[in-house]
């Protein structure tokens, strides 16, 4: 009997491990578990827990939705599915791993019943106080809900499948069939594909543990390098499992550990861009207008830097935003890899080595641009941050073109702040010049509060473009206020430019005040009979011990501080210059880019802020660097004594003065 050959091309050594590649191999997997990549056994029944519920609340869903078109006993013979990929379905999850989810409905159950009706079933069927962060996003390029179920994230996208007017109940019943395919447009195939790539990784390998140990490992160290992000430009996670992948084709019978080994020496050697291929492309088949990578047909896929292609039907490139400098960072990285594996392997170093942190902050770079992205409501934050992050590597690609940017690196993902200003003034601080100077945190009560809560992050103008941000009620209708009653805050004035136009003293849009005064005429008497109109009483007025009654005026009340609330996510561009010229324009690079976001319909003028602007490593904020790293200081300058009777005479040289990149600020 032959025995089976895995990929495209015969395997570079069959050969058995040697017994100190099975120690090397028990070595990494015990600093796997040392670095905590693994959860315990009560984390995986929890999950599983939870799958099981949305498994039910999918079927009172498809029912409830068939209910609307259909007859009863359509009704009741309707069920749903739910399908897991990506890191769950891989078995490579560890503690925090959010579970990607697909529901699979019959073809009458509509994208937007699913919008309309599934988040209030979540929220109605689940444990009270389950479901937290709830955000449907049905804008996205493949539409997604994202929630947390009892504290575990969930990324959850829909598909009906057109050829199907009754999902299967059998268990054993899969997405693998390429004629569940049929009618589907590109988004709906996508949808399906992320399930049907994870089987089918996992059934072109030929040794799945071994396999899962080593992309834990290449998981952990890619984050660790922080490049591991997909939305940055950079490989995500089913494109680092297929890099995997394919070096266990090549090396089947060889242990996790020297999988490690050979995935650095073969990516840093694969001559790029030929893909990285687990099996052949399948062509001609006929059951979806979605295209197959094809860069002799297409110029879009010829374009690919570092094309990873899918193996299910129907191919696609799973590294499609990688850009010039994201491909340098990553050879960058591999070689690294390969450096520091060999001294393992020797035994010259333990496993820990190859999971040291990133320097992206500490001395990687010395400019950087600040992309902040802001909001006034917590809500509208998860939406338009969301919508800046999928675009920040526009703005990358931007910049590398430019003559005198060597490499432009995004960081791998932004960070949240929270903001609590007095006026109009430090409010544009923040949203223009990213200013941390009335950081917010909330305390543990308000955290715990905020997570016991249900939360429709996205406004329901999102879902349907005729309602308007109103207050929602419990059963999603939209309660509008009354004419007259509306008591938002109103945004901050922009010039037509999109820069925000500060209030001059005494201008500043009036704020509600803790206790209304009481008009003149209506004041009570004094203690004299005379009408005090300045005088405010409780009931009958206050008294003392012995009975007088004592008169309390408005300046006696302390009046609650009024505060203008916002919310910030920032993102960080580093920065490698050629040679330095006297100052580097950008502005042109920038205001493309924010004039793309700002046509966005995410965008809305008032709630939403966008701001660009460049800082040193020295002025980094606190909060990028974890315990234990250094920030970067200016460096000294150092003072040449000069003789006295020559220090009238003779004037000190004048240093140039060192590259200051030209202001990139720009706010809307």
């Amino acid at each position: 009997m032959t025995e089976r050959v895995y990929g495209v091309t015969p395997p570079i050594s069959t050969a058995l491990p040697t017994e100190a590649e099975k120690r090397m191999h028990q070595a990494l997997h015990e600093e796997l578990r040392a670095q905590g990549t693994f959860e315990s056994r009560a984390e995986t029944e929890a999950r599983k827990k939870v799958i099981a519920q949305l498994e039910k609340i999918t079927t009172a869903f498809v029912k409830k939705a068939t209910a609307e078109t259909q007859n009863s006993f359509m009704v009741r013979e309707a069920v749903g599915r739910v399908f897991t990929y990506g890191s769950y379905r891989l078995g490579v999850y560890g503690p925090g791993s959010d579970i990607d989810t697909l529901v699979v409905a019959p073809k009458h159950v509509t994208t937007e019943q699913y919008f309309r009706l599934f988040p209030n079933l979540l929220v109605e069927m689940a444990p009270p106080g389950a479901i937290t962060d709830l955000t449907p996003v049905p804008d996205a390029f493949v539409p997604i809900i994202k929630f947390e179920f009892s504290g575990i994230s969930i990324d959850l996208i829909f598909c009906s499948i057109k050829g199907l007017t009754q999902i299967p109940e059998d268990k054993s019943w899969n997405l693998t069939d390429n004629t569940l395919l049929r009618g589907l447009s590109e988004n709906e195939v996508r949808s399906l594909n992320g399930t049907r790539v994870t089987d089918e990784i996992l059934n072109l390998v030929p040794e799945p543990a071994t396999f899962k140990l080593a992309l834990r490992a290449i998981k952990l160290w890619a984050q660790r390098k922080a490049i591991y992000a997909n939305i940055m430009g950079f490989p995500g996670g089913v494109a680092w499992a297929m890099l995997v992948a394919r070096v266990c084709q090549l090396y089947p019978k060889a242990t996790s550990a020297v999988v490690v080994n050979k995935f650095f020496h073969i990516m840093l050697k694969w001559p790029w861009p030929l893909p990285v291929l687990l099996k052949d492309i399948e062509y001609n088949i006929s059951v979806t207008r979605a295209p197959v990578w094809n860069p002799k047909l297409y110029s879009s896929d010829r374009n690919h830097r570092m094309p990873i292609i899918t193996p299910a039907y129907p191919a696609m490139c799973a590294t499609h935003n990688i850009n010039r400098s994201s491909k340098v960072v990553i050879m960058q990285e591999l070689e690294k890899g390969v450096q520091v594996t060999e001294e393992i392997m020797t035994g010259r170093a333990p496993w820990k080595a190859l999971f040291t942190k990133h320097t992206f902050f500490t001395s990687d770079f010395r400019y950087y641009l600040t992309v902040i992205s802001s909001s006034r409501t917590k809500d509208a934050q998860n939406v338009w941050s969301g919508f800046i992050e999928s675009r920040v590597r526009v703005l990358v690609n931007k910049i590398e073109n430019h003559p005198a940017i060597v490499l432009a690196r995004p960081f791998n993902k932004g960070y949240d702040r929270q903001h609590r200003c007095k006026n109009y003034d430090q409010l544009g601080e923040v949203v223009t010049n990213g200013s941390l100077a009335y950081l917010y945190k909330p305390t543990p009560e308000e955290e715990e509060k905020a997570k016991g809560e249900a939360k429709m992050e996205v406004k329901a103008e999102l879902i349907n473009a005729e309602l308007k941000p109103e207050s929602v009620s419990q059963d999603g209708q939209v309660i509008k206020p009354e004419p007259g009653t509306e008591t938002e805050t109103p945004p901050p004035a922009t010039a037509a430019g999109g820069t925000i136009i500060k209030s001059e003293p005494g201008t500043e849009p009036a704020l509600p005040t803790s206790a209304p005064p009481v008009a003149p005429e209506s004041a009570p008497n004094n203690a004299d009979g005379v009408k005090n109109e300045d005088a405010v009483k409780n009931g009958d007025g206050a008294k003392h011990e012995d009975g007088d009654k004592v008169e309390v005026t408005l300046a006696d009340i302390p009046e609650k501080e009024q505060e203008l609330e916002v919310f910030t996510t920032n993102y960080y561009i580093g920065l490698q210059l050629g040679k330095a010229p006297a100052s580097l324009d950008l502005s042109r690079e920038v205001q493309e880019w924010m004039t793309m976001c700002r046509s966005s319909d995410l965008y809305k003028e008032g709630v939403n802020f966008l701001a660009v602007t460049h800082i040193k490593n020295t002025m980094l904020p606190d909060d990028v660097f974890e315990p234990g790293e250094v920030k970067p200081r200016p460096p000294k300058k150092k003072l040449k004594r000069q003789a006295p009777d020559e220090s009238s005479a003779q004037q000190p040289t004048k240093k140039p003065k060192p590259f200051e990149p030209a202001s990139t600020a720009a706010v809307s």
